[in-house]
């Protein structure tokens, strides 16, 4: 499994990617939604992990353009704030999870084990 982690915090890249060596020797991180958008066609990840706020362009704004340029790449949101509409502005966008922070690394493992028919 190609793994993507966009999260501007260098910290949650770092945790991210240590937990997820389990499932995937092919993990890229990116500081931005810029980094992503350029890494993405070349990296050709199967599940992307993004942060909904950064700094320049959210993860919202990356999911957009992915998709008006027809890419089906799955991706899991992460955010510390439930708002409704970003509920329900990732289902339109076609996310497989939104995940909010804090959460629970054992939660994320087993959301991402399900997205990927990961056995444990």
């Amino acid at each position: 499994m190609k793994l993507l982690i966009v999260d501007d915090q260098k910290g949650i890249r770092r945790l991210l990617t240590e937990v997820f060596l389990e499932y995937s020797n092919e993990i890229e991180v990116c500081a931005n939604g810029i980094e992503a958008l350029e890494l993405i066609p070349t990296f050709n990840p199967d599940l992307v992990i993004m942060d909904v706020k950064m700094p320049g362009m959210s993860g919202f704004d990356v999911l957009k353009e992915l998709r008006e340029k027809g890419n089906p790449t799955q991706v899991v949101l992460m955010t510390a704030y439930s708002d409704p509409n970003y509920l329900e502005q990732a289902k339109v966008l076609g996310v497989e999870r939104v995940l909010l922070k804090p959460f629970d690394l054992n939660e994320l493992k087993a959301h991402i084990r399900q997205i990927m028919n990961i056995e444990q």
